[in-house]
């Protein structure tokens, strides 16, 4: 086990919001794996969710607005001994970083992506985001929401994402053994996380999610491909819960042949002269 605490602090979300739990399953996962602090980077974008990282002593960084994934995935690529999540909302993830979204899943760099998916924009005060429902009445859309929600966890295993999950806050020990997972695996790893908004999403509550959630048995086959896919797109009556699909992949290090030498690139050698030289053959 870790011999440090991951200390968490005083934090500026609303009471009952999911964000809590999610941070408390994050500390939890990340003691029961024995990570040390230092070891530990957690990057975000802009949002309620996105503000994580302010929140537990690990390394930080709080990028642009959907450019999390960018900065998260150059960590690891300079230095590969650091574990690396991401940690932020389904508006920063799916709507401004959704090409990052996508493409990141194609590089298969080793990182963990934790998404708080409440189905609204939370900070900037409740407008639709990228996964809320048809209908969905907002201070934005006063006439309901017209737009089809994107499904993430579809969208990630058609993609090609070699390990695709769904969480839910009510179920902290399935979260916490669900964001442990992700860690652990070599790749690139997300993790849908439902949790209610209570401040603006007044449709999709704890109870709404409580009626709907069930988890994956042990029947259930997380390498077939064609059966996740038909899994993912369970969703308003019914929401599976659990990994949908788990598949070995080699990842963007062992593919990279710089990379693959087994050198991080923080621990090499910059011939300056050499730099300047490429810079001026430019001019």
């Amino acid at each position: 086990m870790s011999t440090a605490s991951f200390c968490t602090y005083e934090t500026a979300w609303c009471p009952g919001c999911g964000n809590f739990v999610i941070l408390e399953c994050l500390k939890s996962a990340l003691e029961q794996l024995g990570k040390e602090p230092s070891e530990v980077l957690v990057a975000a974008g802009i949002g309620q969710a996105a503000k994580t990282p302010q929140y537990i002593n690990t390394n930080a960084f709080c990028g642009l607005h959907g450019r999390s994934l960018p900065a998260a995935v150059a960590a690891k690529i300079a230095n590969e001994s650091l574990t690396v999540i991401v940690n932020t909302g389904d508006g920063d993830s799916y709507g401004e970083g959704g090409n990052h979204f996508v493409h990141n899943i194609r590089r298969n760099v080793d990182i963990a992506h934790f998404v708080h998916d409440n189905q609204i924009y939370g900070l900037t005060k409740g407008q639709a985001s990228p996964t809320s429902g048809v209908g969905m009445v907002t201070g934005v859309q006063t006439d309901g929401n017209i737009t089809e929600p994107l499904n993430p966890v579809l969208l990630a295993i058609a993609c090609g994402a070699g390990f695709v999950a769904r969480g839910f806050t009510g179920h902290k020990e399935q979260l916490i053994a669900l964001m442990k997972q992700a860690i652990e695996y070599q790749g690139y790893a997300l993790v849908d996380i439902l949790q209610p908004c209570v401040s603006f999403n007044k449709t999709n509550t704890f109870g709404w999610y409580r009626e709907r959630v069930y988890d994956l048995d042990e029947s259930y086959d997380a390498g077939d491909k064609s059966v996740a896919l038909i899994k993912a797109m369970e969703f308003d009556e019914k929401i599976p819960l659990g990994i949908l699909y788990r598949e070995d992949k080699s990842t963007y290090h062992q593919k990279n042949e710089v990379l693959k030498q087994g050198i991080p690139l923080l621990d090499r050698n910059t011939e300056l002269e050499v730099i300047k030289k490429r810079i001026a053959s430019y001019i």
